[in-house]
């Protein structure tokens, strides 16, 4: 059930209506309250250790400072493995799994160091005092919940009450509030607070220093806020009385020891002060929660209803999707785009082509003409604006800036003391690769759809659901298409829209009539448009094979035959510039696009357009005595997707016997470079969902080489250099025998070893990519071998020091269970009844889940049994409890080694060797630098190119004022607002109308018929 649902219950059959207006109220609170709690906490702990033990503290810094520098390791060493997880939102995700993973084996690493004992901090105490409250918890909030959302069943409680609170939500808030409660008693006592004990405390060297006449200094003050702690535990802590002022809860709670010096006679009958504090903060929640779901919006929001809504518009957020996460290794996404790739190429390639489909369903009509191809509805205007744009659809950000900048009425850029106005385009061509990472209804509608909806809203009687059959279905009141004077679309697909086929193209493109607030009346995945001035524009779909087929090339040559005069001017686009791929890969492409270009259009193509790389470059021909084919060559994938280097293509020159010159390039090449040393610094950062795969591969390469017994001669060396020599003496040797005895390792280093050799860009030489892939796996081994004997050496020293391997299984349980009667008597049986009830399940929980708090111990004790007995003597389910608590340490420390060697990887090839600029760039996800093109056919007939350029994308959005406030009319389309677009940046400086500037300009002239043949195409800069 949701709070939407309309539930038919005792109220209804009693029609007290009256009474359902009284207890629910029509606008709920949307908020929940978890964090403010998680504050609270965090603050009462740093205000407790700081104030009862400021002197042990530094007292302890003073006299031991190698257990402080082991302690500042290990703590730093879990802030670098969590740091990507920092500040993320909290929710059932990877992200909220690792940051309770990480507090988990942290927890279980330093309860077993005592050094904290001394700083007030028991944690033995804490953390079994912890799990049991937790439990319990756990119990109670569940039942609170079902009896709530009963009586919201029944019609007694707000609407809102019916949306079901996530499980994970309960369990944070069960953490926090059991936190909470250990916080309490680790620094008040289970007993009453002695109103007489001395505040005495050794003075430290540090606090010689202070005389008697500077204890009234603030420094002096805030050491001894011991004392304003006391007052705190007197007040929050005190004693709530006995067993007898409450006969009710006689046989309910939690006893406690009596406020008495040395061992107390007889059982305790006072109530434990945790038990009060545990049932306030219960109540605190249960209270919050009802006045949330019931009244909350009366007593929290006493304004108007015209007030709360203009203050619930300005609170409102667009929902966009992040960037892809290429390298995540928890995205179904990423799976299905490798499946559907392999599918692809492997059945359909060359057996079934949409392309072929096309064409038998299309109606050739007179003179090779088509008229679901061919649009000529543009040809008569006096001058005309169109954009070009590609590769969108992958970061919501991203995508919008580019979309809000295309959707305005005219953006005005100021360049020196003048104002350039430029219209909006009339046409919006779109050069494929719509949405990433593979094409499916949800990556269309949110990842392409949803931002251009968002910049020019489609109109009102638009239902997304609706497939149009008759294109083009042109509004209502225009009879035919060159009759509507409204921004139009044609799309060409890419290979990522060609991963299933092209199935979800043709069901989003070919066959709906608006993207947002532009028409389109395409019907198949190529096009020609005639367009006023003699300009032509050929929209050809390559699929994955890199050229058009026969049937593309057919129609195609039929127009140029027929319908392109000999002073036309043609602009061609294709997804990929295979011009530059071509030079890249040293391979030759689009052989029948170059046929085309070269025999048939014989000098009256303009200009090549394409995508597929996501970043701008404008290169045009050298002046030569002989016939060039296509003066000038334009890339500009900047429309949304992840960006892509420009300095890896810098020594591009030459197509097809033709001197190029790269005349613009978005980025420079100094910022690309530049910008590659990320995968250094922030790889992990941008893909720390890299983690689950990197940790699982450096385990399988050191599997084999757990437990190392014999560390005698590293840890008894005298120097560091003697240290340093052992260790890696160690190192090699453990390699070694994984070349001669291994066998689960051996094998994760050759699987490892082939994957890393395919990895590297077949454009090199076989011998090369041999050298690079072993480089790079002998880096990872040797990172993996590293961490495995620094890890083996940490738990060496922590067993000769008596910190680990000194009981055994389930240590935290039998301490717990020893010390429960001493410090929480239970004389009326309340524990045997709870057993009895649930049979033996609850303290099972609770000694399974103190149990996971051992991993450290449970690991020493085991490797101590297996350097002793070998791996022999353990039957096959005590070896898989001993390599799985390595695993989950283990993990922790290789995941950050991984990204770290691995993006340095990275970084080397694409700056050094200029290889791998695909995946050395998609790590980065970097948003900025986007761009399209906007042209104009001029009334004399040449075409003025505009490159509009955003460097910084705005990451957080609000509802733009003037849009919400301009006067909407019912039938009104979009594009003739003023302000069509619905959100605007949060800060607006960074806002893309005010940051866009002009990074590329030049005019094509048009052509003559002594062109034909020979070079054309004059720049002007």
């Amino acid at each position: 059930m949701g709070s939407d649902k309309q539930s038919v219950g005792l109220l209804d059959t009693l029609k007290m209506e009256r009474v359902r207006t009284i207890l629910t109220p029509a606008y709920p609170y949307p908020h929940e309250h978890s964090r403010h709690a998680i504050i609270a906490v965090v603050v009462g702990c740093l205000f407790f250790i700081s104030s009862d033990n400021i002197h042990t503290l530094v007292e302890k810094l003073d006299n031991n400072i190698k257990w402080w520098s082991m302690y500042g390791c290990l703590l730093g060493f879990f802030y670098f493995f969590s740091s990507p997880f920092i500040g993320k939102t909290i929710k059932p995700s990877y992200s909220n799994f690792s940051r309770w993973y990480i507090a988990w084996i942290l927890v279980a690493a330093v309860y077993h160091l005592p050094s904290f004992q001394s700083m007030g901090v028991d944690m033995r105490m804490n953390l079994s005092l912890f799990l049991t409250i937790y439990v319990s918890s756990i119990l109670f909030l569940l039942v609170f919940h079902i009896i709530f959302y009963g009586l919201w069943y029944i019609g007694l409680v707000s609407r809102v009450a019916g949306k079901r609170p996530e499980i994970l939500t309960i369990l944070q808030n069960c953490a926090v509030l059991s936190i909470a409660c250990c916080v309490f008693y680790s620094h008040c006592g289970n007993r009453a607070i002695l109103r007489q004990r001395p505040l005495e405390r050794k003075p430290s060297n540090w606090f010689s220093l202070f005389k008697k006449q500077e204890r009234n200094t603030w420094l002096a003050k805030f050491l001894r806020m011991n004392e304003l702690k006391d007052q705190v535990c007197l007040s929050w802590f005190a004693p709530v009385g006995s067993a007898s002022d409450y006969p009710l809860l006689s046989k309910w709670v939690i006893y406690g020891e009596l406020a008495c010096s040395g061992s107390c006679p007889g059982s305790s009958d006072g109530i434990s002060p945790i038990y009060s504090l545990w049932a306030t903060f219960i109540g605190l929640y249960i209270a919050n929660y009802v006045v949330e779901r019931s009244t909350g919006w009366a007593l929290t929001h006493p304004v108007s209803i015209k007030e709360y809504g203009k203050l619930k518009k300005k609170q409102m957020k667009p929902d966009f999707l992040d960037m892809v996460p290429w390298y995540s290794g928890t995205s179904a996404d990423l799976f299905k785009t490798v499946f559907d790739l392999l599918v692809s190429v492997t059945v359909f390639l060359g057996r079934f082509d949409m392309r072929m489909m096309q064409a038998a369903m299309s109606k050739v009509q007179d003179g090779g003409e088509q008229d679901d191809l061919l649009y000529d509805h543009l040809s008569e205007k006096d001058d005309l604006w169109f954009d070009f744009m590609a590769d969108t659809g992958d970061g919501g950000n991203s995508s919008y800036s580019v979309a809000r900048l295309l959707a305005q009425p005219s953006i005005r850029i100021t360049r020196d003391d003048s104002v350039l106005t430029l219209p909006r385009g009339n046409l919006l061509l779109i050069g494929g690769d719509l949405a990433y990472p593979n094409p499916s209804a949800f990556t269309y509608e949110r990842r392409f759809f949803r931002p251009f909806e968002y910049a020019l809203q489609p109109p009102l009687w638009y239902k997304p659901e609706q497939v149009a059959i008759n294109k083009p279905e042109v509004p209502c009141g225009v009879s035919e298409l060159k009759q509507y004077d409204g921004p139009q679309c044609f799309v060409i697909p890419g290979n990522h829209d060609w991963f299933d086929g092209l199935n979800t193209f043709m069901r989003f493109i070919c066959h709906k009539s608006w993207l947002g607030g532009w028409f389109m009346p395409q019907k198949k995945s190529y096009f020609a448009l005639q367009l006023p001035k003699r300009w032509w524009v050929f929209g050809l779909d390559l699929a994955l094979h890199g050229d058009i087929d026969v049937y593309q090339f057919k129609f195609f040559s039929e127009l140029v035959k027929n319908k392109v005069g000999d002073g036309d001017s043609v602009i061609i686009i294709t997804h990929e510039p295979n011009w530059l791929l071509d030079w890249y890969w040293n391979d030759v492409s689009g052989k029948n696009v170059s046929h085309l270009i070269s025999d048939y259009l014989k000098g009256r193509c303009k200009l090549r357009m394409a995508g597929d790389l996501h970043h701008y470059m404008r290169h045009s021909f050298v002046q030569s005595d002989g016939p060039v084919h296509v003066p000038h060559l334009i890339v500009n994938g900047c429309g949304g997707a992840f960006l892509h280097p420009t300095h890896v293509f810098s020594k591009f020159k030459n197509f097809q016997g033709i001197s190029y010159e790269c005349k613009a390039a978005y980025p420079s090449y100094e910022d690309s470079s530049r910008i590659a040393l990320g995968n250094i610094l922030k790889f992990r950062k941008k893909n720390w969902q890299f983690d689950f795969i990197g940790g699982i591969i450096y385990f399988i390469l050191v599997f084999s080489m757990f437990p190392q017994c014999k560390l005698d001669h590293i840890l008894q060396e005298h120097s560091f250099s003697g240290h340093l020599r052992s260790f890696v003496g160690t190192v090699w040797s453990t390699f070694i025998y994984i070349l001669e005895r291994s066998y689960v390792s051996l094998a994760g280093v050759i699987i490892l070893l082939i994957v890393a050799i395919t990895f590297v860009p077949p454009k090199l030489s076989r011998k090369k990519r041999l050298i690079i892939g072993v480089l790079h796996v002998s880096a990872h081994l040797a990172s993996a071998l590293i961490l495995m004997l620094l890890l083996e050496l940490g738990v060496e020293t922590c067993i000769r020091h008596k910190l680990l391997a000194t009981s055994g299984y389930h240590t935290l349980y039998q301490w717990y269970r020893s010390v429960e009667s001493e410090h929480f008597p239970d004389p009326t049986g309340l524990r045997a009844r709870i057993e009895q009830w649930t049979h033996g399940l609850y303290p099972a929980c609770i000694k399974y889940l103190m149990s996971a708090f051992d991993i450290p111990e449970v690991m020493a004790v085991t490797r101590s049994n297996l350097c002793k007995n070998g791996i022999e003597s353990f039957s096959r389910g005590g070896a898989t409890i001993y390599y799985a608590s390595v695993f989950l340490y283990f993990w922790v420390f290789s995941t950050p080694v991984v990204s770290l060697v691995f993006g340095s990887y990275l970084y080397i090839c694409i700056n050094w060797l200029h290889i791998h600029f695909d995946e050395a760039f998609s790590s980065l996800r970097i948003a900025n630098y986007k761009a399209f093109t906007r042209f104009h056919i001029k009334s004399d007939g040449d075409l003025e190119v505009f490159t509009l350029a955003v460097d910084k994308v705005p990451k957080e959005w609000k509802l733009d004022p003037d849009w919400d406030g301009e006067t909407k009319q019912p039938q009104q389309l979009s594009h003739l607002r003023k302000f069509p677009s619905k959100w605007s940046a949060a800060t607006a400086q960074q806002d893309p109308l005010h940051t866009v500037k002009i990074v590329d300009q030049f005019v094509i002239h048009r052509t003559d018929k002594s062109d034909i043949g020979t070079s054309n195409g004059s720049v002007i800069r």
